[in-house]
Parts: structure tokens; sequence; C-alpha cells
């Protein structure tokens, strides 16, 4: 897979999976859309634009992940997306990573397509602007080498939120429109997971 990157910075690819989905009821990763486990649908998408995929999970979710995929497991303490984040950058410091949530069952390979071909490598990093609340989505973006440190003193100030990193760091963001706002859509609940489902049949 070729990156694109103008400056042969290596891309990266990491699905976000060790969440605990409690809010889903069930494992939002291994959720059945589109004929295979969510984690592995959308590592077989980021396969399509990045040097090399991982999917980001728990040390003990390891085992239960097929070994066709490579994993990544969190290795900062604590939890939620930002440690999956840091560990990514703490493999593979000198890479940028195109991370994904796990919960995004209408993201597309058009849809990565346009976040690499409106990347700014000098900025921190490229994210969608969400259509739902006009904020920076951290979980669909591309985290640039130079954002590691600034994630760093973002956890150590206390913060835990990926999102308030891109705020905090707003003049290093690039904020892009999404070509499709439905690609962005969470399937958090089972509320969520009705209307992917009633999208998807509508799409075909």
């Amino acid at each position: 897979m070729i990156s694109g990157a103008p400056n042969k910075i290596p891309l990266y690819g990491m699905v976000l999976a060790g969440g605990k989905s409690v809010r889903m009821g069930q494992d939002k990763s291994v959720i059945n859309w589109h004929g295979k486990e969510q984690r592995y649908y959308m590592a077989g998408l980021l396969r399509n634009v990045c040097d090399e995929v991982y999917i980001s999970c728990r040390p003990e979710q390891v085992s239960g992940i097929d070994k066709n995929y490579n994993t990544l497991a969190d290795n900062y303490p604590g939890g939620g997306p930002l440690v999956g984040i840091l560990s990514a950058f703490k493999k593979a410091p000198g890479a940028a990573w195109l991370v994904t949530a796990c919960d995004l069952p209408l993201l597309d390979l058009a849809t990565l397509q346009y976040l690499i071909a409106h990347r700014d490598t000098t900025c921190m990093a490229t994210a969608y602007k969400s259509s739902f609340d006009d904020l920076p989505e951290p979980l669909i973006t591309i985290w640039e080498p130079q954002s590691y440190e600034l994630l760093q003193a973002h956890i150590a100030d206390g913060y835990t939120c990926p999102r308030k990193a891109l705020i905090r760091n707003e003049k290093m963001v690039k904020i892009i429109l999404p070509p499709d706002p439905d690609a962005l859509i969470n399937a958090n609940t089972p509320g969520d997971a009705d209307r992917v489902k009633e999208l998807l049949t509508k799409r075909g």
C-alpha cells in the first residue's frame, strides 16, 4: 500500500478497538456490519491507504484477535483512546498515524482517501470537523510525528481526551469538512446501531 506522503513520512493505520463498549452492551469491535467483525473490516480499509496497519487493544484482548492482523496493546497507564494513540507513537514515533475508532460503521475508503489528500504534514494533525457539534473529530484523524510530544504533555497535564488536545492546539491542526458527513456517525448505543442499520439498508 502507498500512503502518498509527500515527504516520505510513513503513514501507519490504527483501529482503536480497546474500549469496553459499556453503552452498547456488547463489544462494538466485533459487531458484523459488513460481513466480518468491524475491527477487521476497518483494518482492511486502512490497508488500502497505509503502510502498516494495527488493531489497538487492551493487553488481555490480544490473544482473541486473528493472527492475520497486527495488534498493538496499550502500554500506557490509564485507558481510553489517547492511551492507544500514545502507544502507537511509542512503537513508531517517526510515523504519522491515521487513527480510526472501531465504531464508525459508515466509514468508507473515499473518506479515508479524502483525508489523506488534504493532509498537512506541517501541522500536528489533520482532522475532520464533526457535522454534529462542529468540533474536531479526533478518532478519524491523521496524527503527525510532531503530535507525540504534544500528546505526552497533554496527558501529563491531566487531560485524557484527544479531542481536547486538538482544541488546545487548534493553530497546529488542519480541520476539513467530510465529503460525506454520515461517514463519521458513531454507533455507541443500541439506538445508534438501529439508525446505522437503516442507513446501510438504504445504501444497499
